[in-house]
C-alpha cells in the first residue's frame, strides 16, 4: 500500500472518529459515571495509584476498553460488573464525558526521572525496545485517531502494573501485541523509571 493511500484512511478514520466523539451525549455520560467515582475519583482522577485516572483520556481509547471488558478481551472482575450494565451508546457517551475533563498532575520519585526519560524518549536500543513516545507522543497525550492511549497524568504505580500485566500476559489486548512485544525485553528497573518519567510529565 502506498504511503498516500495509508494517509487518506488515517485522515478517513481520525474523522469518522471525530464524528463520533462529537455525537456522543456528555452529559447522559456525566450520569452514567457517580459509580465510577469511587475508583476513579469524582472528576476523573483517581486519587488512589491502584486505579487509573480517567480525565482527558481518548475517547476512543476509554470506549475501546469498556467495550474489551464487556466481550472479554480484558479482565477484571471489577469492571466486568460495572460495564454489564451499559450498552453500546452507554459506552460512548462515558467515553466522551471522561474524555472532556481535565487532568491533574500526580505523585512520582524525581530520582527516577533522567532514566525513564531516556527509555520514553530514545528506547533501549541494545534490546529493541522502542521509544514509548513514538505511540504516546513526546508530550505523553497519545493518539486518539489511533486508539493510542494518553499517559499524562497517570499514577506510575499503575503504569507498571499494566506493563507487568503485558508482559505476564495477564493482559492481551493491545493491537498486534504491541505492548506485549516492547515490555517483554524490559526489566522492572527500567519499567519504574520510565512510569515515574511519565508521571511526572505536566
Amino acid at each position: 500500500m502506498k504511503a498516500s493511500q495509508i494517509g487518506v484512511i488515517v485522515l478517513v478514520l481520525s474523522g469518522l472518529t471525530t464524528f463520533a466523539a462529537n455525537a456522543a451525549d456528555i452529559e447522559a455520560g456525566k450520569s452514567k459515571t457517580a459509580v465510577c467515582a469511587g475508583c476513579h475519583g469524582a472528576d476523573g482522577n483517581s486519587v488512589s495509584p491502584t486505579w487509573p485516572s480517567l480525565a482527558g483520556q481518548h475517547a476512543t481509547y476509554i470506549y475501546k476498553q469498556l467495550k474489551d471488558f464487556k466481550e472479554g478481551r480484558r479482565n477484571d472482575a471489577t469492571m466486568t460488573g460495572m460495564v454489564a450494565m451499559l450498552n453500546d451508546e452507554d459506552m460512548r457517551n462515558v467515553a466522551a464525558y471522561y474524555e472532556s475533563l481535565s487532568s491533574k498532575p500526580v505523585a512520582f520519585n524525581a530520582e527516577l526521572i533522567a532514566a525513564g526519560e531516556s527509555i520514553y524518549r530514545g528506547g533501549i536500543t541494545d534490546i529493541s525496545v522502542a521509544a514509548c513516545m513514538s505511540c504516546h507522543s513526546p508530550n505523553g497525550t497519545g493518539n486518539g485517531p489511533a486508539g493510542w492511549p494518553s499517559l499524562k497524568s497517570q499514577h506510575a504505580e499503575y503504569l507498571v502494573a499494566q506493563m507487568q500485566n503485558f508482559k505476564q500476559g495477564t493482559r492481551s489486548n493491545d493491537a498486534g501485541s504491541m505492548m506485549r512485544n516492547v515490555v517483554v525485553r524490559m526489566s522492572d528497573a527500567e519499567m519504574k523509571s520510565v512510569a515515574a518519567y511519565i508521571a511526572g510529565i505536566q
